[in-house]
């Protein structure tokens, strides 16, 4: 064997004990990898199963379009006001419950948890704005509510327009949380964007998001117990089908809001952040909403997009003192 023979050999055994290793190494990833997917997987059903057992009921259910809706109704007041969540709060009822805490003495409230929320059913039905009011209004006439003053969050700002136009004889009047304006869209979801979002769900990564996430109620007035069911509703809801389809209808729902208005005659209240973090354009949009109301206004408070949480006290003395106006 000539020399250069020799060290081609040589070179080529060297070659093959690399990719040897190499492949050796990959292996060991993709195995690694796998065991990693397995045990989140696994841990997130047995524990997805042990926190079913330990969710504590509240609220009644409501037959809805097949399905059940829960609905929590607490205070004895002669006023009613019917409150609404923005997208993505998994427990309304919990979640309000430092509002509700400073409103029930003087107002009878029901919180609403559209299907995919709280302790409702999912639906497969589209997340248009037109489905979801008669939704909620198929709720209320179910309980006999046919008087109210509504009250939206975020999304529900959007829903809410369509509300108080398709039922101006029962809305008394509207309070906005930080509501989402039609002028102000949301950014356009596919379908096909879910479905990523949907294998992360199923894998059991949402809990491992959840789990490496800043607790969102720290510091705000919710008992252990609250945080405690809040946090497992949130493991329960996160990334649900139903949730998912709002996302993709969204914005078709802020499209067809932009051709509506509240009426001139409906008394109107917003508590606004005072600085948003993204856009310049969130007090004055509100305050176009407003423009040609009889009865308009607006509070701006130092707070973030969830002031409810926050400020509940500033926002129910605000509420009593725009009640005793009403007609």
């Amino acid at each position: 064997m000539t020399q250069a023979a020799g060290k081609e050999v040589r070179y080529s055994t060297k070659t093959k004990r690399v990719l040897h290793i190499l492949l050796k190494v990959i292996v060991a990833v993709v195995i690694a990898i796998l065991l990693f997917i397995a045990i989140v997987y696994t841990v997130n059903k047995i524990s997805g199963l042990t926190e079913q057992k330990r969710m504590e009921q509240y609220g009644q259910h409501v037959s809805v379009d097949g399905k059940q809706m829960n609905v929590f109704i607490q205070g004895q007041g002669e006023e009613t006001i019917v409150i609404l969540p923005g997208y993505g709060t998994v427990a309304p009822a919990l979640d309000f419950k430092p509002l509700l805490s400073e409103l029930i003495p003087y107002y009878k409230v029901v919180v609403i948890e559209p299907f995919g929320y709280g302790l409702s059913d999912q639906t497969q039905k589209e997340r248009s704005t037109e489905n979801i009011v008669s939704e909620i209004h198929e709720a209320l006439q179910s309980l006999h509510i046919n008087r109210y003053i509504l009250m939206g969050h975020s999304i529900s700002g959007i829903y809410s327009l369509e509300y108080v136009n398709q039922y101006p004889n029962e809305v008394r009047a509207f309070i906005g949380l930080d509501s989402s304006v039609p002028t102000l869209s949301e950014q356009k979801i596919d379908s096909s964007d879910t479905d990523p979002v949907k294998w992360f769900r199923n894998l059991g990564f949402a809990r491992l998001q959840l789990k490496l996430s800043a607790d969102p109620y720290e510091g705000l007035p919710y008992d252990q117990q609250t945080k405690e069911q809040l946090n497992m509703l949130i493991r329960k809801n996160m990334y649900n089908n139903t949730q998912l389809n709002e996302a993709v209808s969204m914005y078709s729902n802020f499209e067809a809001a932009e051709q509506l208005t509240f009426p001139t005659n409906l008394p109107v209240l917003f508590f606004v952040q005072a600085n948003h973090p993204v856009t310049d354009r969130w007090i004055p949009e509100h305050e176009k909403q407003i423009e040609e109301s009889v009865h308009g206004e607006m509070v701006l408070l130092d707070a973030g997009h969830y002031l409810y949480r926050s400020h509940p006290k500033e926002i129910s003395e605000k509420i009593r003192d725009f009640t005793r106006g009403l007609k």
